[in-house]
């Protein structure tokens, strides 16, 4: 089965996923927010086959998602790093790493303990809010009816 590409797609939320949609890729970049920068420690973590692995880092330095750095001194040693379009994956990572404690949790594990570095409180759950701050759910959300984007493609 051919996976359709999404690059000429006029909604944002496929163009995005043709980007970093697939479970691997964002797991790469989730290790990468760990502080994860070379291959075979991504290998060795996510225990992915090799070209599978090849193929996904390659796709996020094309997609600058990262950048593969030379940082050896003698020969060739590479690092990938997040660039800020990949840390800018932050706030979707925290909300989908919630989402999922509340709707799939692991049988017997507790939910990963995210707390501020500086206060050491806990982090709140990731909410959609308006210009005032105050928490929207779908239901306060009015899409503009001329906006391309909230059709989606759903000719297709």
């Amino acid at each position: 089965m051919v996976k359709k590409r999404f690059e000429d797609s006029t909604c944002s939320v496929a163009r995005a996923l043709d980007e970093v949609g697939d479970w691997w890729s964002l797991r790469i970049v989730l290790l990468a927010m760990y502080g994860t920068r070379r291959y075979v420690d991504f290998q060795q973590q996510l225990g992915i086959a090799r070209n599978i692995l090849c193929d996904r880092l390659n796709r996020l330095v094309e997609n600058e998602v990262m950048r593969k750095e030379n940082v050896g001194e003698h020969g060739c040693r590479f690092e990938y790093r997040l660039t800020e379009k990949g840390r800018d994956l932050f706030t979707v990572l925290v909300a989908l790493r919630q989402w999922g404690d509340r709707w799939t949790p692991y049988p017997g594990q507790e939910p990963m303990d995210m707390r501020d570095k500086r206060t050491g409180r806990p982090v709140a759950p990731v909410k959609v809010c308006d210009q005032d701050g105050q928490a929207l759910s779908i239901r306060d959300v009015l899409v503009n009816q001329d906006d391309t984007d909230a059709v989606c493609d759903a000719e297709d």
